[in-house]
């Protein structure tokens, strides 16, 4: 799925751009859910504790690299194929 993650998140960026930035006071993990089409801002926390103890681990890991790095985290959900990927992006 990583070129279609890639491709997915290029054909969004101008919406998660557009919605990060009205809500960039908090930070927030952006999620595109593949089979709704639909574009999410979470809340750091709230979104962490939905996540198993492990994901959790690699979210912190991955969020504070982004807060340090003026990046934001974006993940790609795809429930039929019981997907869930991200990877940090630059804020440009």
């Amino acid at each position: 799925m990583d070129e279609e993650f890639f491709e997915i998140v290029s054909e969004h960026w101008g919406q998660i751009l557009n919605l990060y930035k009205k809500t960039d006071d908090k930070k927030p993990i952006m999620l595109i859910d593949i089979q709704e089409q639909k574009l999410y801002a979470y809340p750091y926390l709230d979104f962490k504790s939905s996540l198993s103890e492990r994901s959790q681990a690699m979210l912190e890991k991955e969020y504070e690299a982004a807060l340090l790095n003026n990046k934001v985290v974006v993940f790609v959900q795809d429930n039929e194929n019981k997907q869930l990927l991200s990877q940090n992006f630059d804020l440009e």
